[in-house]
């Protein structure tokens, strides 16, 4: 696994994982937290992407790879916005939800948990390994 890696969030009834996997390829537009903004900009071509269901599931589902780095957001109508290209890897084998994370010693510090508000975060490689763990997937 690169030594870099993320966890977007996205409501599945906004956009869910299964449409993702249909699209083959999803630009990752209208994120509009600064803070998330520069975590865009600092994924890399190759990058490993957990994709999070927020909101009504809450749970990580699937894996994906950045696949263009960080370029204007064309949804911004205003201000200077980013977003990626992704491209969806392969579905969890087992879902991971935020309550397994918030009571896994190795995950419970995510930012996920820690700043939930944010739709892109960062992981340590021990974090993502432990995801890959809990979802009894290989990356």
């Amino acid at each position: 696994m690169p030594k870099q890696c993320w966890i977007v969030k996205q409501e599945p009834e906004a956009y869910s994982w299964t449409t993702f996997l249909k699209d083959g390829k999803a630009a990752w537009t209208g994120v509009r937290n600064f803070q998330a903004r520069n975590f865009l900009r600092s994924m890399k071509k190759g990058d490993w992407v957990f994709f999070y269901h927020s909101v009504s599931e809450k749970q990580v589902v699937g894996l994906a790879r950045v696949a263009k780095e960080a370029y204007p957001d064309p949804t911004a109508k205003e201000g200077d916005w980013s977003c990626v290209d992704l491209v969806p890897v392969r579905t969890l084998k087992k879902p991971v939800t935020l309550d397994a994370i918030k009571a896994d010693k190795a995950l419970k510090e995510l930012l996920l948990v820690r700043q939930s508000r944010l739709s892109v975060t960062p992981l340590t490689e021990e974090q993502s390994n432990r995801l890959l763990a809990l979802a009894e997937t290989k990356a």
